[in-house]
């Protein structure tokens, strides 16, 4: 079964944060809490982790996962941000936004959408995802923790743990986590285009 950290939502002790993060450079999977509910992360080199995560999801493994970055100056590195998506993100971050932009080189060709050489980006708000992406220094992979038809909102850790925790080496525990997608908006295309309402406001079309 996975090792469970039990780590303060809003002041993350820095020996946990640590322990999970050396997980992660590991070549492990964590499960982890975000805004937007429990999230599974990995390191960007990685690229066996998309198996193993469509495996738990019952997805395809061509589904388009996230890239988890600390801030908007960290995102730059990753993905090609305009003036009009740069404002954009700015207002909206950190939040429950997922944004859809043209991958940079940096990004490995397996993580980008096939056809589109995207991938998606997002700042979330909340004190561990900020101390686990200040303690690995890049931008972490991360896809949200769902199974086939279960309500995640009904599992605490130790379902999680019975459910996964064969697949995943690490659940960090943070106190409640409400289950609510992420808005996502693409705009590798230069304009405004919300694939999907979730947790986030659209107020800005």
């Amino acid at each position: 079964m996975a090792n469970i950290l039990r780590i303060h939502p809003e002041n993350p002790q820095p020996r946990s944060i640590k322990a999970a993060i050396t997980t992660v450079r590991n070549g492990g999977l964590i499960v982890y809490p975000t805004d937007s509910g429990y999230a599974i992360g990995w390191s960007l080199d990685n690229l066996k982790a998309a198996k193993i995560v469509a495996q738990i999801k019952g997805t395809d493994i061509q589904n388009q996962y996230t890239m988890m970055c600390e801030n908007i100056s960290q995102m730059t590195d990753y993905v090609l941000v305009e003036n009009m998506a740069f404002k954009l993100i700015k207002q909206h971050t950190p939040g429950p936004y997922t944004f859809i932009l043209p991958a940079t080189r940096r990004v490995p060709k397996k993580l980008q959408h096939q056809k589109r050489k995207t991938i998606g980006v997002r700042i979330a708000d909340h004190p561990v995802v900020s101390s686990l992406l200040a303690e690995l220094g890049e931008p972490m992979m991360s896809s949200t923790l769902e199974f086939p038809d279960v309500a995640i909102y009904e599992l605490d850790v130790e379902d999680i743990n019975l459910k996964v925790g064969n697949r995943v080496n690490t659940i960090i525990e943070a106190g409640y986590t409400a289950q609510e997608p992420t808005t996502v908006i693409d705009l590798s295309e230069g304009k405004i285009d919300v694939i999907r309402e979730g947790k986030g406001e659209v107020d800005f079309v």
